[in-house]
Order: C-alpha cells, then structure tokens, then sequence
C-alpha cells in the first residue's frame, strides 16, 4: 500500500483527508460518500473505512512514542488548536494540516486504532 499526502481542505475536514489517504480517493468523495463536509467522527472514520474493505481495531489506544505505533493506524490527537485526525504509516506521519513529517505533530494526548486492508 503506498500513501499519497492530501491535505485537508478546509480545517474541518482532517478526518475525510486521512479516509482519503487510506483508501485512495479524494477528501471531496469522501464528503459526498458520508454528507458531512464538517468533522468527522469515529464512528463515521470506522464504518467508512470497513465499508471500503479494511479492518479497524475497536480499541483506543494511548500512545506516547512513535515506535509503539502499528505499521498504520489513524491517529487522533490533542493539538494545541483542536483535536485532530491524522495518519501513520511504515514510520511517516501523514497530517493533513501540517505536511508529511517523521513524528507526531505537536499535540498533548494521542490515540490509535490499528488499520489493515481485508
């Protein structure tokens, strides 16, 4: 699986830019496929991505280094601003506000559920 970075389009929109980073496609059929061009939540992020044929953990996982991170997962995050969904894969941070980065963006408390495709 190769990652291809989107940023997210407006800055509610992390969590549709992290579904389509995963599985794909664009940030805006993401929109349209759940109606929601506001946040998203995890329910909506679990659903989409099972629908799309990948397996999500159901555990929330606290994780405070990046060599406790599965080889993908969705990231959520305490930033400064907000909380915020990102992306982990094979050792690269996939945020869709702050870029493609080595580790995780600044943020106060962070939680992973485990992704994998079938």
């Amino acid at each position: 699986m190769e990652i291809e970075y989107i940023h997210e389009p407006t800055d509610l929109q992390c969590g549709q830019a992290v579904l389509a980073m995963i599985i794909g496609c664009t940030a805006e059929d993401i929109c349209k496929e759940l109606n929601n061009y506001c946040e998203t939540n995890l329910k909506e992020m679990k659903n989409t991505l099972r629908r799309h044929g990948f397996s999500i953990s159901d555990e929330r996982i606290q994780v405070q280094d990046k060599n406790e991170l599965p080889e993908l997962c969705i990231l959520s995050l305490e930033t400064p601003r907000c909380w915020h969904w990102s992306l982990y894969h094979y050792g690269i941070f996939y945020d869709p506000e702050h870029g493609v980065m080595n580790d995780f963006p600044a943020s106060k408390r962070r939680y992973f559920w485990k992704v994998s495709q079938g």
